[in-house]
């Protein structure tokens, strides 16, 4: 009897847990399908994998197409194109700029980031930017599921008008993307954010 009365408890625990969790994971995905559009001085376009052969993977591709939609929009009148160098051996930031040019942007319109090796690198980076260039506000563009924790640690720099799309793009890897990003924004909640770094 004890024992089964364990194994209750644990099951029971078990499923509070994941119940939880499939309830956080449904709120971080409603929150990033749901954009936050509004005209900005500045738009932050994250960084994703580039093909072995140089070129924007489709999911990278996705986010550069709504930057560029955004751009011709009028929503910002500047892109910030931030990452790192991924293990194809290309610089995210300069093949991003190089596919926003191509499509139409001024070469002078793009900055580059290619110390953006990580969403907390790339917020961190944005805030000095927009200091460096007396800016307030920010649209960040990036996956459905990756725009709250982008928001959060823009947010947490100090950049309080803070706006979002996402990239029109899904993918079957988006069933587990989803579950772990709930963890990547649990795991930025905790962190310290140094708002006096150079």
């Amino acid at each position: 009897m004890p024992r089964f009365s364990k194994t209750r408890f644990f099951l029971l625990a078990l499923g509070t847990v994941l119940g939880l969790f499939l309830i956080g994971t449904i709120i971080l995905i409603t929150a990033g399908l749901r954009d936050h559009l509004s005209r900005a001085d500045i738009g932050l376009v994250l960084g994703s994998k580039v093909d072995p052969d140089g070129t924007p993977s489709p999911r990278l591709r996705a986010r550069l197409d709504m930057t560029l939609e955004l751009f011709r929009g009028g929503y910002f009148p500047t892109v910030l194109a931030s990452g790192g160098t991924g293990k194809e051996g290309y610089d995210e930031a300069l093949v991003m700029r190089d596919y926003l040019v191509s499509h139409g942007i001024p070469k002078e319109r793009v900055i580059t980031d290619s110390a953006g090796m990580t969403t907390f690198a790339s917020a961190r980076n944005t805030l000095q930017i927009v200091r460096q260039q007396k800016l307030n506000s920010v649209l960040v563009v990036s996956q459905y599921f990756h725009i709250p924790r982008v928001r959060m640690a823009l947010k947490r720099f100090g950049i309080s008008e803070v706006y979002s799309a996402h990239a029109r793009f899904f993918e079957l890897r988006d069933i587990y993307s989803s579950p772990r990003e709930l963890l990547g924004y649990f795991s930025y909640v905790c962190r310290h954010y140094d708002v006096t770094a150079k």
